[in-house]
């Protein structure tokens, strides 16, 4: 196997084989802590090295088998796709650790750490697939590990949350098989190379079926990414488990949803985007205002946390709506510092629950002098999600609205400004309520919530600190990850270089 075989092998095998070694190890819980910990370092090396390499060198791809493309399976990996899969890994470090101390132990004595570690296999899937029907497949392994993980422990809220949660992507996941069949009737093939290049040949002859046919994966795939009006299910299912799950689940899975739409529409459909574009701008920027709206009227930690989740959905289908270089890359580096920022502050909220044992408002209170660095940490990933400059929040948003008004979509820039505000306002809220007031008296423990001791209190920090390294690194040191997203953003709207390297030419 050549070396990028292997580099675009690891990411998946090395989840894989972690999930086996804890299946085989179930009744020893500490062992599975121990092969987990071993492949999140060495799923995190794996994609730094893969990006790395992908920067250095372009697009890579491997044939699985030895089966040329279109024929066979292909996985492939750009910029896009490295930054995505080296930004969940980083995500995926920091769950684990909170999970350590931060999760009681008969979740994971059911299964919690083969069911993290087969979810992450099918996150890198999905980063890496060069096909359509493989890209399904990945999304319904990611899925069902979602479904499982959601219900463990079992609690009403839990599968009651669960329920909605497998009762729309069921619905999804039926559009997205009816429009694969589609496409394969019509081209004979679902490699994503393969495809892009017979939708720009000058004889194709079902342009007005290959519309269609996107309505199908926008609505699969928006389903999946909860954007305007297909969100609902998304704050009635993320508040319920616990925060080692919710908080990868959360700061993640839905930013994989976009990925696909970014990368689908600019690869594949196309052909009509006169129509598609104006939609899209009308769902970011529905989705940005019905997001924080329902945000500001919460009332609990999570569910905050839950529907900010839909606005910033919006704020990343903003820049494919836009659909020029700069705008694209805005989304990507919106993506990228979302998945860290929303990650943090769910995980943040499980200190509180910890200490605190509630995720209401009007039951916290006082944290600003009990726990101050608790409070600073809170108040930098805050600030990072309203947008505030010089955290990482704000340089997306820039790039974004001045890629809005280098369009001439100043409606929308004027929307998403309001929008950052609103934001602001949310967390202006949290501070307000959970680390600034006083706290009048203590607050009874839900049964979802462990309690834990003043060591495990502190140990807990460590994931947040970690991950808020990262959010300050691609804050102030911003033009690097600038440089790299832009770069992604031209291979995406450039895809000659994409088709030749994975067909060969």
């Amino acid at each position: 196997m050549t070396r990028p075989d292997l580099l675009l092998m690891l990411p998946l095998l090395l989840p894989l084989y972690g999930a086996v070694l804890c299946l085989l190890a179930w009744q020893r819980v500490k062992a599975q802590a121990v092969v987990a910990g071993l492949v999140q370092a060495g799923w995190l090396a794996s994609a730094g090295v893969l990006f790395y390499q992908v920067y250095q060198r372009g697009i890579l791809s491997t044939d699985i088998g030895n089966w040329p493309a279109p024929l066979g399976i292909t996985l492939v990996a750009d910029q896009f796709a490295a930054l995505i899969l080296l930004s969940a890994t980083v995500v995926g470090m920091a769950v684990y650790m909170f999970s350590l101390l931060g999760l009681d132990y008969s979740r994971k004595r059911f299964g919690y750490y083969p069911l993290l570690l087969l979810l992450q296999m099918g996150v890198s899937g999905v980063c890496l697939t060069g096909d359509m029907f493989n890209l399904y497949v990945w999304f319904e392994v990611l899925l069902i590990c979602c479904f499982a993980l959601l219900a463990l422990g079992g609690t009403r809220a839990q599968l009651e949350g669960t329920l909605k949660y497998v009762t729309i992507n069921f619905v999804a996941s039926g559009l997205l098989l009816t429009g694969i069949g589609v496409m394969y009737s019509l081209y004979g093939s679902l490699n994503l190379a393969a495809l892009a290049q017979l939708v720009r040949h000058p004889d194709n002859q079902n342009l007005p079926l290959l519309s269609m046919t996107s309505i199908f994966f926008l609505t699969g795939f928006g389903i999946k990414s909860a954007i305007f009006p297909l969100f609902f299910w998304l704050p009635a299912s993320y508040h319920t488990p616990p925060i080692a799950i919710s908080a990868f689940v959360a700061g993640l899975i839905s930013k994989i949803g976009i990925y696909t739409l970014i990368r689908l529409f600019t690869l594949i459909f196309i052909s009509d985007l006169g129509f598609m574009l104006p939609l899209l701008l009308v769902l970011s920027g529905l989705t940005m205002v019905v997001g924080v709206i329902g945000a500001a009227a919460q009332k609990d930690f999570r569910k905050i946390l839950s529907f900010h989740i839909i606005s910033q959905i919006g704020y990343m289908l903003m820049g494919l709506a836009i659909y020029t270089p700069l705008a694209l890359a805005g989304s990507i580096y919106f993506i990228i510092h979302n998945i860290l920022v929303k990650t943090n502050l769910f995980l943040v909220s499980g200190v509180v629950a910890q200490r605190h044992h509630t995720f209401s408002l009007k039951k916290l209170g006082g944290l600003y002098l009990k726990q101050p660095l608790l409070s600073l940490l809170f108040l930098l990933s805050a600030l990072a999600l309203a947008g505030v400059p010089p955290l990482s929040g704000f340089w997306g948003k820039f790039m974004l609205a001045k890629g809005g008004f280098e369009a001439g979509n100043y409606t929308i820039v004027a929307v998403s400004l309001c929008v950052s505000l609103v934001t602001l306002f949310s967390m202006t809220k949290i501070w307000n309520e959970v680390f600034w007031k006083k706290k009048d008296k203590p607050a009874p423990s839900p049964p979802d919530v462990i309690r834990a001791g003043n060591v495990s209190d502190k140990l807990l920090y460590v994931p947040v600190v970690f991950l808020l390294l990262f959010i300050l690194l691609i804050s102030l040191y911003a033009q690097p990850v600038i440089v790299v997203a832009q770069q992604a953003a031209d291979q995406l709207l450039n895809t000659s270089f994409y088709i030749n390297t994975v067909l060969h030419k």
